[in-house]
């Protein structure tokens, strides 16, 4: 049944029909809503005409001109052909070529003597200006719809096969006419004027077809006012949703830990080390958390190897010491295993440890979750296991969630919701700390950006296929020395369709290359018994050698390990290069991570190494990473129940998601359940746009 409004399915607009419904919904556009919402990716000036001779190279004109020739040439046995059209006016001729083109292009107004308009890029190609795939009008149509293309400042839509730019222009133009006027305003006044906002019916107007005023970079670059609003808009009801989700966490009732220093002293002497200054703020700022009666709900953010667990550990002896119990959840059986032996080393003699994880025999299970249920247990590390409905805890009143990254939403509260404990969560991936406060909205954040004292820095060297002997070499030279390495493959075994080498070729390989010594194998798709047995004997040193895919990322310490060897390190992204190198450095001994680059990388992927060999600062690689792949690819493994954004971008629009925040906990702060007039259409935005994602007004 036809629905008018904003709601309506999209086959019901003018023009669009069963057929290109099908594609439109290809692009994420189902309703009229959703087509309001696809904007331009960038725009044309197709305003003012020039002539011919007034173009150069390598720049973009909109001209009128005469069809002069038309021809085609065939080439790949007459599978693939050239349009190939000469045109010209009073000052020059040009060559317009399309290369494979559709037929779709033999239409009356392209034969000779025709008059059109013709708009692209121009190229050099044997010292003549050529445009290729221009876009191409007839002169003198007097439909309105046509009026689209030209004569004016013309957005350019992502296409779809099928769905052209002319096509998906004339489409938008029925959408914004019949429609733009009815989607409601939900943006109080108060916020409209404080952020000097236009309105949202004129700024759906405006970004689709805009006004001849409006300059063209603003546009281009999404920084006019009209884009802004829209921006504005989505990061204001994400920013409020966690707004109420941080102000109800708040008004829980907490525990108010004791923190004693005695205690403080007792746990500092207990530490093989001295702590660094940066670990010793993010103590300050978890104790001062765990003092205050309002439950904690902290992330604590630390580069690779920079200490994050035993300020963990910190914050776990102190909650024992209050007659709490702490539990620890981690993404690995493997990891889980080493945070309960390194407890259980520093802190055995004081608390009871136990570890709670699946590969433990049944029998043995349930007596660890009956001394758990009785209290007898202070400290409890383990994996998924944990938020099992069979596991109850006597007293809990810290969590922990290491490699956060790993984890959704809804399985940290479903820890939290076995008791009303503090929370205190923690990822290597460093994030810039605006977009921090987006992706891990409902927390308040910790940085930990100094390594403990006494690590060496890892050096790192991008080589080539040419240089291998020598890499092999210097790492049998440092196995000599009774050190180990890693070497890591894009691929478990060999694919049709990627000419990469793989990590179970290699291990044949690496085994001839490297007679005497052992080579283990790693990859995702063994038992995780089998990991946990190929981790255990390489920390023992039993495996010399251990190649693996990218499943060490997240592994156990092996001080011992001094050389990380990548192949093909141009298939992985940045923040995961840095991973893989933060397995090694954790000894007392120098360590190097060698980068094996595949013949003529892209220029991305160029720029990509040569970061990692310019810093071993996570933070700035991340940044580098995100304004290479953009907050989508770079959140790939994004925690559960936040949206995605149909417009506004987390690396360029950073500055619009601080306002966006700031003006959301303003208003919170005036009205914090939403209820006076001019805010109800927000919560009722709210409620629709979180709906079956995350419990976020759970206030």
């Amino acid at each position: 049944m036809y629905k008018k409004g904003p709601s309506a399915a999209i086959q019901y607009v003018k023009g669009v029909g069963p057929k290109l419904a099908i594609l439109l919904k290809k692009k994420g556009i189902a309703t009229v809503e959703d087509a309001l919402y696809f904007l331009p990716r960038t725009y044309e000036d197709r305003s003012k005409l020039r002539t011919i001779s007034e173009l150069g190279p390598m720049e973009y004109g909109l001209f009128q001109a005469e069809v002069l020739e038309v021809d085609v040439n065939r080439f790949k046995g007459g599978r693939k052909k050239i349009l190939t059209v000469k045109v010209g006016d009073h000052t020059g001729r040009i060559v317009c070529k399309w290369f494979n083109f559709s037929d779709r292009y033999f239409s009356d107004f392209l034969k000779v003597g025709a008059k059109i308009f013709v708009s692209g890029n121009t190229s050099l190609y044997n010292g003549r200006l050529e445009m290729h795939h221009p876009d191409i009008e007839p002169v003198g149509s007097g439909a309105a719809e046509d009026k689209l293309h030209y004569g004016r400042i013309v957005p350019i839509y992502s296409e779809t096969e099928g769905l052209g730019q002319k096509t998906l222009r004339r489409i938008m133009y029925h959408v914004v006419e019949d429609f733009s006027d009815a989607v409601e305003d939900f943006m109080p006044p108060s916020v409209l004027g404080s952020m000097k906002l236009p309105t949202l019916s004129k700024s759906i107007r405006e970004v689709h077809f805009p006004s001849p005023e409006t300059k063209v970079a603003d546009l281009c670059d999404f920084n006019s006012n009209w884009q802004r609003r829209l921006i504005f808009d989505e990061f204001f009801v994400l920013e409020l949703a966690l707004s109420i989700r941080r102000r109800g966490i708040k008004k829980r009732q907490g525990i108010s830990f004791d923190v004693k220093q005695e205690w403080l002293d007792m746990i500092s002497s207990k530490l093989p080390f001295q702590l660094t200054g940066s670990q010793l703020k993010v103590i300050d700022e978890i104790l001062n958390d765990m003092r205050s009666a309002e439950p904690m709900n902290r992330l604590v953010q630390g580069d690779v190897g920079s200490g994050k667990t035993i300020v963990a550990f910190y914050a776990a002896a102190v909650a024992i010491l209050n007659g709490k119990q702490v539990a620890m959840m981690v993404p690995t059986e493997i990891l889980a295993q080493q945070h309960y032996k390194n407890f259980k080393d520093l802190f055995g003699d004081f608390f009871k440890a136990e570890l709670l994880i699946s590969s433990i025999n049944k029998s043995e299970k349930q007596g660890i979750k009956k001394e758990i249920e009785a209290g007898n247990v202070g400290f409890v590390v383990g994996t998924h296991a944990l938020i099992q409905e069979d596991v109850n805890f006597n007293s809990l009143g810290l969590i922990i969630v290491d490699e956060q990254h790993r984890f959704g939403v809804e399985q940290r509260l479903n820890l939290i919701k076995k008791g009303i404990p503090d929370t205190l969560v923690m990822t290597a991936t460093p994030i810039p700390r605006t977009l921090a406060m987006t992706l891990y909205g409902d927390l308040d954040v910790s940085v930990i950006n100094e390594k403990p004292k006494g690590r060496q820095a890892i050096a790192t060297r991008v080589v080539t296929e040419d240089k291998r002997k020598v890499v092999y070499d210097f790492i049998r030279t440092e196995m000599e020395k009774g050190r180990q390495a890693y070497f890591i493959y894009p691929l478990i075994e060999e694919s049709e369709k990627l000419m990469l080498k793989n990590a179970k070729d290699a291990v044949r390989h690496l085994g001839a290359e490297f007679k005497g010594w052992n080579v283990g194998l790693l990859h995702g798709r063994m038992r995780q018994e089998e990991k946990d047995e190929v981790m255990v004997a390489f920390k023992k040193g039993k495996i010399n050698m251990l190649v693996s895919t990218t499943v060490v990322e997240v592994g156990i310490d092996v001080p011992n390990a001094t050389v990380m060897f990548i192949e093909h390190p141009e298939r992985f992204g940045l923040s995961q290069l840095h991973q893989l190198r933060g397995r090694i450095g954790r000894g007392d001994v120098r360590s190097v991570c060698i980068m094996m680059a595949g013949n003529n990388p892209t220029d991305v992927a160029t720029r990509r190494l040569m970061a990692m060999a310019s810093t071993d600062d996570g933070f700035k690689i991340a940044e580098e990473d995100l304004a290479l792949r953009g907050p989508g690819e770079f959140f790939g493994t994004r925690q559960h129940g936040i949206p995605g954004f149909r417009v506004g971008n987390l690396v360029r629009d950073v500055d619009i998601l601080a306002l966006a925040r700031s003006e959301a906990d303003r208003l919170i702060k005036t009205d914090p359940d939403l209820m006076l007039a001019p805010h109800r259409k927000l919560r009722f935005v709210l409620a629709e746009r979180f709906k079956e994602k995350i419990t976020l007004m759970d206030s």
